[in-house]
């Protein structure tokens, strides 16, 4: 069994022993989000702790977009109630890269196919790239920032 989904549990648990009613519902919430996603498809499964955290990511991801929308339709409690949720989530996440270190990160991507290929990489080798690079990120940094950084270092 997953660890991450044993710490979910017992934090849970911990939570509502504590009272915690934020906490609670938002490891209630995601919970559910992994057991539907250990249904889903042709036969039930156990997730692994990647795959949870991958759900968690999804559900972290959730909350940022909402708390955006809600910002934008003038209720800001309810968005700082929406980047709350997101915070308890992202205590199971592991820590985004930095600029710096995700820039490191693509600039070897990008000498590693160049080595490969034996010519340095361009915009149609950006999904060549993309799978080394997404290799050493494992949901360290979101998709679309990663794709953006690679874009820039094969554009110049």
């Amino acid at each position: 069994m997953a660890e991450l989904k044993d710490k979910l549990r017992a934090d849970l648990t911990a939570a509502i022993k504590e009272r915690d009613t934020a906490v609670t519902s938002v490891l209630r919430m995601a919970l559910s989000a992994v057991g539907t996603e250990e249904v889903s498809g042709k036969q039930a499964r156990e997730l692994t702790d990647e795959e949870v955290r991958r759900v968690l990511s999804k559900e972290a991801k959730k909350r940022d977009e909402s708390a955006a929308a809600f910002e934008s339709a003038g209720r800001p409690e309810q968005a700082a109630a929406e980047r709350a949720e997101g915070e308890v989530l992202r205590r199971y996440l592991p820590a985004q890269l930095d600029d710096g270190e995700l820039l490191r990160l693509v600039r070897e991507s990008v000498s590693e196919v160049a080595d490969e290929n034996g010519q340095q990489p361009g915009q149609k080798q950006m999904g060549q790239v993309m799978k080394v690079v997404n290799a050493k990120v494992a949901g360290r940094a979101e998709g679309g920032r990663v794709a953006a950084v690679v874009k820039s270092e094969l554009a110049g």
